[in-house]
């Protein structure tokens, strides 16, 4: 693709840039060596993996570039836009914090600051006008910064804020009329009609088939069998199956082992009397 586009010269001798090259918005922009579209794809590659995890990614695409291209900020833009929200981060938490501001209504992150302080945010207000409302937490550096700076902004709380601070509230007011709000809950509790007693349903019974009627046949024959035997040995009526062959084993053990035993003399003498015939 060829773009022709037209190139314009300053005649002010103490004006430090000679020439000036029209911009297609959209397309391109000064000092790019990449195109737009590429320059999208990257910064959604960061914002939702982050650098290393999106260095991986780009490299299977085969994309050059690196964590630190990445994690580039975006140019600040000459004026501030209409809504602005400002809020801190934690470069290192506990340690480092610094400000990120955005563009409310676009949806696009403007600029970062290196800290949080009122200083900082007051010099970037005044080098960047514009801000017609700004989007602020409760910290007082910003309240300071705004009232410096940009004291005809409307400040706005965010809503991630105004839902904590009520809540907060809401818990504290809850504490504090504890006593009464358990006492009305005692009184509405006793002006709930008891419920209704509950329908006692029949116990569920299994279908009466073929396979459960031999199966009930077969148990009650074996409690006969087991009522039937005599002796004080026997085993009770609720034993098993298992118990009345193992006993029936048991007696047949103990008649075998009344016979005489078989020397080792009598063994060799039949071994020996089988080896001749």
């Amino acid at each position: 693709m060829r773009l022709q586009v037209r190139r314009f010269f300053c005649d002010r001798s103490a004006c430090r840039r000679r020439t000036f090259v029209e911009q297609v918005s959209g397309l391109s922009e000064r000092y790019r060596r990449s195109s737009l579209g590429l320059k999208t794809w990257l910064r959604q590659v960061a914002v939702e993996l982050g650098g290393r995890a999106g260095e991986r990614l780009c490299r299977s695409m085969h994309l050059d570039a690196g964590r630190t291209r990445l994690l580039d900020p975006p140019a600040a833009p000459e004026r501030s836009p209409r809504v602005l929200g400002v809020d801190e981060f934690a470069f290192r938490k506990g340690r480092t914090y610094g400000s990120v501001l955005v563009d409310v209504e676009a949806g696009r992150v403007v600029d970062v600051l290196p800290d949080r302080t009122s200083e900082t945010f007051a010099a970037w207000l005044r080098d960047h006008p514009g801000a017609e409302i700004i989007c602020r937490d409760r910290a007082s550096a910003y309240t300071r910064a705004l009232k410096e700076a940009a004291p005809d902004a409307v400040e706005v709380a965010d809503r991630w804020h105004l839902l904590q601070n009520l809540a907060a509230t809401v818990e504290k007011t809850c504490h504090q009329h504890c006593a009464c709000l358990r006492k009305r809950a005692d009184e509405e509790a006793a002006h709930i009609p008891q419920a209704p007693p509950l329908m006692q349903l029949p116990p569920h019974e299994l279908p009466r088939t073929p396979i459960i009627e031999r199966t009930r046949h077969q148990y009650a024959d074996v409690q006969k069998l087991v009522a039937a035997q005599a002796g004080p040995s026997a085993p009770s009526p609720a034993a098993s199956t298992s118990t009345v062959r193992l006993s029936g084993a048991s007696a047949t053990l103990a008649s075998t082992s009344s016979w005489p035993r078989q020397t080792n003399a009598s063994r060799s003498a039949c071994w020996s009397r089988s080896s001749r015939i």
